[in-house]
């Protein structure tokens, strides 16, 4: 019986190495199992690519893939497998360069096809094996009693050397069972959803680790040049929150006011309410305001090209070009189908741990029609809101409602529960002609003004006026103003 292992082998992946809770735990048999296209080989030949650049000595064993195929698929991710070795079986032809001896399957029994792998193990002594894929031998085996016998004939084999083992599963053999799981020492499984529309989203998921307590559940995870990357799913640190009492002023006093000072650290704040009425233009009042204190932002467009909102915000006198040349603000178009729910995740905390303390995502239709279809699309977010507001980070959440007036606008989805403050947006009639106005419907984390206020963008500038108390109809969605014309905001004469 051999000893436990007493360290532990990164994957070269560091995504999965965290679901691993560091990396695969040393000398023991692995299966990597997931459908053609998932990524096996890639994850397959970063592992071992690892190992070397370690020192160890490493082989794969191709059954499914030539050499040259084998070599192909290193040199799109810009790998080499110098000093890896590569032993190939496959149709009898002999090869040139590094591979070994070829056997055809049909001509050698399949004890006599293994005893040759073994044989290659011996020769070359690796630390790390890849054996891909398992496929082959469930083919040649005939019977899921044989095959069962010789996979555990090489778990033993291996057992007794000091080499950890990843046993590859493209699952095309037409009768998978689950004979694999039971005898691996832990199982990564791979897999991927095809949309109607953008790329598809695929995912990995540690199915069980003895004796460790892996992260559960399914991750995103892509593959780039360079290979695979793993994007976790959030956990909100449990650890003290980075302190720091003093509010985020918009620049605008009476702004400021209704707010009863201003927004929080550490919390989420929903701008609500129809397309056009200036959600963006308030929030990015906060970039602007911040920035001056060497703040920096995370801006994610999901709706607005950057060059309009940029255009739009320097017209306002919000200076955000110079800004953003000078590493202030940060802004990340984000196009649809292009990301998963966690690679944008991914993105939002990579920019939080380069700096931002403000993040604004604009908008959540944006977000729920640009990201690959997510069945939980609410849990996603909140996992994403948790982890900012643990690290003291002001979010900045824009939502627009269906439609621009009347007493039915839903928004695509209900997060308002989620939100520590809920500022909407609204247009309002008064004395003929039609203005916008705010006010605060929920505030988590202090006193706030109950009234409604107008505002309006004029002359390069955000204008907030005093409380407007005198409407009618504002719970039903239509509020019209019944008062006198002197507490509204005047035009100002265009700037000269």
């Amino acid at each position: 019986m051999s000893a436990p292992p007493t360290s532990v082998k990164s994957t070269g992946i560091s995504g999965l190495d965290t679901l691993l809770k560091g990396g695969l735990p040393a000398d023991r048999v692995y299966l990597v199992e997931g459908d053609p296209g998932t990524g096996k080989t890639t994850l397959a030949l970063q592992f071992l690519l690892e190992g070397r650049d370690r020192g160890e000595s490493c082989l794969y064993v191709t059954l499914a893939e030539t050499g040259n195929e084998l070599f192909d698929i290193a040199r799109s991710h810009g790998f080499s497998l110098d000093n890896i070795h590569v032993y190939q079986l496959k149709t009898p032809e002999p090869a040139a360069g590094d591979t070994y001896t070829l056997y055809h399957p049909a001509e050698i029994e399949l004890g006599e096809m293994m005893q040759n792998v073994l044989d290659m193990t011996e020769r070359t002594k690796p630390s790390r094996v890849v054996f891909d894929s398992l496929s082959e031998v469930r083919l040649l085996a005939r019977d899921s009693l044989r095959y069962r016998r010789q996979v555990l004939a090489l778990k033993d084999f291996f057992a007794g050397r000091e080499c950890t083992v990843l046993l590859l599963d493209d699952k095309t053999s037409g009768d998978h069972d689950l004979q694999l799981q039971s005898i691996s020492h832990g199982v990564i499984q791979l897999d991927q959803q095809p949309f109607d529309f953008g790329r598809a989203r695929r995912r990995v998921r540690v199915v069980k680790l003895r004796g460790v307590a892996a992260i559960d559940g399914f991750h995103d995870f892509r593959i780039r040049r360079g290979g695979l990357e793993v994007y976790p799913q959030l956990v909100p640190d449990a650890g003290p929150r980075r302190s720091d009492g003093a509010l985020i002023a918009s620049g605008i006093a009476e702004l400021d006011a209704i707010l009863g000072g201003g927004l929080n650290w550490g919390t989420c704040t929903l701008f609500i309410g129809p397309a056009g009425v200036g959600k963006s233009t308030i929030a990015a009042q906060y970039v602007v305001a911040t920035a001056l204190e060497k703040r920096q932002a995370a801006i994610f467009l999901f709706d607005e090209r950057i060059d309009t909102f940029v255009r739009r915000c320097d017209a306002l006198g919000m200076d955000m070009t110079r800004r953003i040349e000078a590493g202030e603000v940060t802004i990340r178009q984000v196009e649809p189908g292009e990301l998963s729910p966690g690679e944008f995740s991914h993105l939002v905390c990579a920019s939080v741990e380069a700096g931002a303390r403000i993040v604004i995502i604009d908008s959540l239709n944006g977000y729920l029609n640009a990201i690959s279809n997510t069945s939980s699309p609410l849990v996603r977010m909140h996992e994403l809101l948790s982890y900012l507001n643990e690290r003291s980070v002001a979010t900045l959440l824009i939502a627009a409602q269906h439609g621009m007036i009347g007493s039915n606008m839903p928004v695509p989805v209900d997060i308002s529960y989620l939100a520590d403050c809920v500022i909407m947006l609204r247009y309002f009639e008064a004395h003929g002609s039609v203005r916008k106005a705010l006010s605060v419907m929920k505030k988590r984390t202090g006193e706030h003004e109950t009234s409604i206020r107008e505002f309006s963008v004029q002359n390069s500038r955000v204008r907030v006026g005093a409380p407007l108390t005198e409407f009618q109809g504002v719970l039903t969605g239509v509020p019209t103003y019944r008062g006198g014309s002197a507490p509204l905001l005047r035009n100002e004469p265009p700037a000269r």
